[in-house]
């Protein structure tokens, strides 16, 4: 029987179709250059990689993966009914001007830390370990066009106080346009 010298060997399995190396040892370009990237892309997807608010606090820089509630629907709608929530996950709001903003906690069984956030960026006011299902209105102090609603006593844990900087995510610079605004999506009735 013939054998064929390596590298002719090597040509015959690529003309089958099969990979082939021309080196013993050497891994094809895909699976040499694909792995660590999907590797890394993974990593992203397990850490949340969507929209985040970077608050940068006395204490230090410290990132919310936040879910947007940009339709009416969705600011109404909020948190509740949520029995958990990740420590580094919250929700928020997005508005198209800066008002006095007031939320409630009705049907939310989760207590939260409600962080008013002004058009410019910095934290206005911050409402602290609300209480679940209360039919409470708690106003911002001042006006607001961003809500940061994330687990009660997260703000004490992170140093974050009135006057802190926050980054927010680019999806919140388009806001909610064209979305009617009338009043607080949130907002318990008069």
């Amino acid at each position: 029987m013939h054998k064929e010298p390596r590298e002719n060997a090597a040509l015959h399995r690529r003309k089958r179709g099969r990979a082939t190396f021309s080196k013993r040892g050497q891994t094809p370009f895909a699976k040499r250059c694909l792995t660590p990237f999907l590797a890394a892309l993974l990593v992203a997807c397990a850490r949340g990689g969507g929209p985040q608010v970077v608050v940068h606090a006395g204490g230090g820089d410290v990132a919310v993966r936040v879910e947007l509630a940009l339709t009416r629907e969705a600011q109404a709608k909020g948190l509740m009914w949520r029995k958990e929530m990740a420590e580094d996950a919250g929700m928020l709001f997005v508005f198209d001007e800066d008002e006095q903003r007031s939320f409630w906690m009705r049907n939310t069984p989760l207590p939260l830390d409600i962080i008013y956030i002004r058009g410019d960026g910095f934290i206005d006011s911050i409402a602290a370990g609300t209480r679940p299902y209360s039919e409470e209105s708690i106003p911002s102090k001042g006006p607001a066009r961003f809500v940061l609603e994330v687990n009660a006593g997260w703000s004490k844990r992170h140093g974050v106080r009135p006057g802190d900087k926050v980054t927010l995510p680019p999806q919140a610079a388009t806001g909610a346009a064209g979305v009617r605004q009338d009043g607080d999506a949130a907002a318990p009735p008069p």
